[in-house]
């Protein structure tokens, strides 16, 4: 079954300067209100804070749990700890103290105090731990390094493998992609945690695989169609290879959307996240990564054009010869 019954042909470069400013927009507005807030809410991974299990005698739900600590100040985190018939939860909350030990005894004193008051059934605290804001910068550090070292490798593979315009088309795509998401995360008011930083790597991998694919055609086509100015050549490259994006998109957006719905509190950073991707991906790789690439093909033509010694052409050469030609021998400029 094909999506498209005829081959589509849609002009996506003729409204790349469209597709450019939406997305400038887009981005500003998150930058000026990361700038607002004073940065991107963090996470208890990244912040610190204090992770406490709690064992209940009676099964119970993460929502009761959740319903139970409303009081206690902070964002909490409450998730199923271990097996499900053990009837463990974890709670994370945020460092409220200065100190490490106050702030460990703080937390776990407040969760047990609450949880008591709630009636929830009997439970007991099996395991207390805190994740110290040195921890978390070593976290952060070791974040942006991962997406830096993703970022070389991808730049390097595709300029060796295609182009190097090409590299930097999928680089430009994947940054917008990243912004773009870290915009929605604002506007949305989600915190920065290590599941959002994991779904924003395996963002990159989907917005270059799909730059690759289009990419790859393109290539066929430099040989195929000669004739054809480069960005005709790329538009239709997109065109032939949109059917593909669009299934591979819309079967991985489909099943991080369930994972939204169905998955819980827990996930649906990371599930929210992935969607703002995975739609940014398509995007970038139709708009983005592709008109990156014909700037830069463009730029390098214009180039070498103006640095190419200026030659006469073959009429006017034969031309001036034949004048030389003429010239009497016996001329007299005295």
């Amino acid at each position: 079954m094909q999506l498209f019954q005829k081959r589509p042909n849609f002009d996506f470069i003729g409204w790349r300067w469209q597709a450019m400013a939406l997305s400038l927009l887009v981005i500003a507005g998150g930058l000026v209100m990361l700038v607002a807030r004073g940065g991107l809410p963090l996470g208890i991974d990244f912040s610190g804070g204090t992770l406490i299990v709690i064992e209940f005698q009676e099964p119970i739900t993460e929502d009761a749990v959740r319903d139970a600590l409303v009081g206690v100040e902070g964002e909490k985190v409450v998730q199923q700890y271990g097996d499900a018939q053990a009837n463990q939860v974890m709670v994370r909350l945020p460092q409220t103290g200065p100190e490490v030990g106050t702030s460990l005894e703080d937390g776990a004193e407040a969760v047990r105090a609450t949880l008591q008051a709630s009636g929830v059934g009997s439970f007991q605290v099996v395991g207390q731990e805190l994740v110290g804001p040195v921890i978390g910068q070593e976290l952060r550090r070791r974040g942006i390094q991962a997406f830096l070292f993703a970022m070389v490798g991808i730049l390097i593979y595709i300029g060796v493998r295609f182009r190097f315009s090409f590299g930097v088309g999928a680089i430009v795509a994947v940054a917008h992609d990243i912004l773009v998401t870290v915009s929605m995360l604002m506007f949305f008011g989600y915190e920065l945690s290590l599941n959002v930083v994991a779904a924003m790597l395996t963002i990159t991998g989907y917005s270059v695989n799909d730059s690759i694919v289009v990419f790859d055609r393109v290539r066929e086509n430099l040989r195929l169609m000669r004739r054809d100015k480069f960005d005709q050549l790329v538009n239709t490259s997109i065109n032939q290879t949109l059917a593909r994006t669009i299934i591979t998109s819309g079967t991985t957006g489909f099943a991080v959307l369930a994972l939204y719905v169905f998955g819980g509190e827990v996930l649906r950073g990371f599930a929210f996240t992935m969607l703002i991707g995975v739609a940014s991906g398509t995007y970038s790789t139709i708009f983005i990564a592709a008109s990156i690439a014909i700037l830069i093909t463009q730029g390098r033509a214009k180039r070498r054009a103006l640095n190419a010694p200026a030659t006469p052409r073959r009429g006017q050469q034969s031309k001036r010869q034949s004048r030389k030609a003429h010239v009497p021998s016996n001329a007299n400029y005295s």
